[in-house]
């Protein structure tokens, strides 16, 4: 398993994923959606942007730390071998 921190950006006017944020788990992609961050529909919105982002189906996608917080860590489960390259690309700047 691998660890990605993310930093979600609930009611954005556009879905994106791309850029970096300093968090508190290290360079943090940042992910904005359209959901509001109640009931946790931000969280799930933004680990179906993820899983998107770096190719992989959203069930290999687990949240280990963060539930109420918009800095979250991201375990990938079966990674595949290019996600290093994926996720800095996406630091550097997004789709």
């Amino acid at each position: 398993m691998t660890s990605i921190a993310i930093r979600v950006k609930p009611g954005a006017s556009r879905p994106a994923v791309g850029g970096a944020y300093q968090g508190p788990f290290g360079p943090a992609l940042v992910i904005a959606v359209r959901e509001p961050p109640a009931d946790g529909r931000a969280t799930k919105a933004a680990l179906r942007a993820l899983a998107e982002a770096i190719g992989v189906r959203p069930s290999r996608l687990a949240l280990k730390a963060g539930a109420i917080s918009r800095d979250k860590l991201v375990l990938v489960e079966d990674p595949p071998e290019n996600l290093a390259e994926r996720v800095a690309a996406l630091l550097e700047g997004g789709r």
